[in-house]
């Protein structure tokens, strides 16, 4: 997968020492409560760290940006200070905007892109649960694990179409208050991008204009999943 490639899957999936795998019966009990926690959250902003290791890198990427989410489908996420990548989810599309070159890149979100990318698109709600019955569906569970008050889960996408790019993506939250903790994506090259979280806030009030794609007459759109 080329690094673009990788760094789109990245966005898309908005979603952690020794450590000791649960017992399936406490498995079972941090899955309810993980999910039943969502039922509360309505918003939630952090900042991030995220970092890439890809293969055709001699050494990682570290990039420190800040994230607004509001449920249940609209994200704000922004890399560089000032920005120099913006993604905003919305209803019905993806928006990528790269404010220094100029350039916004738009992908639909109405169920109809390619098998690999509509797949790839369940990721984003993989952090914020709205049923253990939807979880299940899309994603495998592989194991879960504790260790000093952060819980994680490493699972890898059911559709054999999704694991070409994907192999596994791990979710980490705090046992505390089910926040998230850091999300981790490993490519099926073996290339990965970790994203750690902190400062987070449940249920801050956000502006929705937060979510609304603003950038100048002077952008280049393109849309690369075509009509």
């Amino acid at each position: 997968m080329k690094p673009r490639t990788h760094f789109h899957f990245a966005w898309l999936c908005l979603a952690f020492g020794l450590a000791a795998v649960t017992a399936p019966a406490q498995s079972e009990k941090f899955l309810d409560q993980w999910i039943a926690a969502q039922a509360n959250l309505r918003t939630w902003s952090a900042d991030v760290v995220e970092t890439r290791a890809l293969k055709t890198l001699s050494q990682p990427l570290v990039s420190a940006g800040k994230v607004w989410v509001a449920i249940p489908d609209r994200f704000r996420w922004e890399l560089g200070q000032p920005a120099q990548t913006i993604a905003l989810r919305q209803p019905d599309q993806l928006c990528i905007i790269y404010p220094r070159l100029k350039r916004v890149e738009k992908y639909p979100l109405d169920g109809k892109q390619p098998g690999p990318w509509r797949d790839a698109l369940a990721l984003l709600d993989a952090s914020f649960p709205r049923s253990r019955a939807e979880l299940e569906s899309r994603f495998q569970l592989l194991s879960i694990t504790q260790t000093n008050g952060i819980i994680r889960l490493r699972m890898q996408p059911k559709s054999q179409a999704a694991r070409k790019f994907l192999s596994e993506i791990s979710v980490a939250v705090r046992a505390g208050d089910f926040s998230p903790a850091s999300t981790e994506l490993t490519f099926s090259d073996g290339s990965g991008i970790r994203n750690d979280f902190s400062n987070g806030i449940l249920n801050p009030p956000l502006n929705p204009d937060l979510f609304k794609p603003d950038y100048g007459t002077n952008f280049t759109v393109v849309e690369p999943l075509g009509k």
